[in-house]
């Protein structure tokens, strides 16, 4: 998930309660809840370096044992040499209630970059095996109206503070209300929340405590995912059935999310030879609920000699260990063949090139030149 996402779900933690445990107990929870994403650095080496490394190590059981013992004991020093120092006065921050806040912080990033489909390698150092929820798209805005109302009730308190959420939620909201992808329903939905918060920050505080809040969106937020779990363990297996009234063979089916619209499913099927894509809408009728949504694409599950040389070359081997649901295209030249990799999961949106590259082999199949795919 994004870290906006992370940073809301640590702050919403510490506006549930957890906040009055110890002090420190919000800026640990925030730091927790974004911690393991300190491989992004490895973002700086290029797009497949950060395949490559993103969400392995730092995510993994070992570290995520680590972790909450490491933030302890530099929120401790921070507390001692810092904090108190400036003000001896203060009360100290206490070790028990800062692991916990650490534990449960730092436990939540795995568990929310599980739900999406880019994928955690949970068991890393030992098992490099990727796990997929299947159930978020990787910036999913009801996450962040959940966990953020109790935050921004609680903190817009002064003007540098309020300005600051304001402009996040004029961002946000035209994340929402501009894309022509995004329908109706959940831009009113949207709105409809976004004037609730106001109404929690101006009138709010009056009737209910952040407190409170924080607990009635917690419950939201669960209620939330498992919805959308629950929609696509039903989305998937209807939109087999549906291939297969129209003639096609489909060994299993993924469905997925798409961004801002929790309505809909963006399914992919997977043939003897090729991936099929559907679009699963809730809000259609149930005629018209599945649609090809993409033309298909060709699958080929024993990859042969010219694609196991291009997924060898050193410049692709983030993408090759990333790869879940890859797609080839083979060219040959005069001199050799080019090698057009793609997974389509990213691939179709052709955003970023995430999921894509090119490989270029000479006649022996060595490796000549490889890149992301622009």
């Amino acid at each position: 998930m994004d870290n906006l996402a992370h940073s809301l779900v640590g702050a919403w933690m510490a506006e549930a309660g957890l906040k009055r445990t110890t002090p420190l107990a919000t800026a640990t929870l925030v730091i927790g809840a974004n911690l393991p994403d300190v491989d992004a650095v490895f973002a700086f080496g290029g797009s497949d370096v950060s395949l490559y490394y993103r969400r392995g190590w730092t995510h993994g059981v070992l570290a995520l044992c680590l972790w909450p013992f490491v933030l302890t004991g530099l929120m401790l020093l921070w507390d001692r040499y810092v904090r108190r120092r400036k003000r001896p006065d203060l009360p100290p921050a206490r070790f028990g209630p800062l692991l916990v806040c650490s534990v449960l912080s730092v436990l939540s990033h795995p568990a929310l970059d599980w739900l999406n489909t880019y994928g955690v390698r949970l068991l890393m150092p030992f098992d490099g095996t990727w796990f997929y929820g299947d159930t978020l798209f990787i910036i999913d805005p009801w996450v962040w109206l959940l966990a953020g109302a109790s935050v921004v009730m609680a903190d817009a308190r002064t003007r540098k503070s309020a300005a600051g959420w304001l402009v996040l939620g004029a961002a946000t909201t035209a994340l929402i209300m501009i894309p022509s992808f995004v329908p109706w329903p959940a831009k009113v939905l949207w709105a409809v929340g976004v004037a609730a918060i106001l109404w929690l920050r101006l009138r709010g505080t009056h009737v209910l405590s952040a407190q409170r809040v924080a607990t009635v969106c917690g419950v939201a937020l669960v209620l939330y995912l498992g919805a959308i779990l629950v929609g696509s363990q039903v989305a998937a297996p209807g939109a087999q059935a549906w291939l297969r009234a129209q003639g096609l063979e489909v060994e299993r089916t993924i469905a997925g999310p798409i961004p801002a619209n929790p309505f809909v499913r963006d399914i992919i099927a997977l043939g003897p030879d090729r991936y099929h894509f559907v679009s699963a809408n809730f809000l259609a009728s149930s005629e018209e609920r599945f649609r090809i949504s993409d033309p298909s694409q060709p699958r080929e599950p024993l990859p042969g000699p010219v694609i196991q040389a291009a997924l060898s070359a050193p410049e692709v081997r983030g993408l090759a260990n990333w790869l879940r649901l890859p797609t080839y295209r083979v060219e040959e030249k005069p001199d050799g063949w080019r090698v057009i990799i793609n997974d389509v999961r990213y691939s179709r949106m052709q955003s970023n090139g995430l999921g894509s590259a090119v490989v270029e082999l000479d006649r022996e199949l060595r490796p000549v030149r490889a890149r992301p795919r622009e």
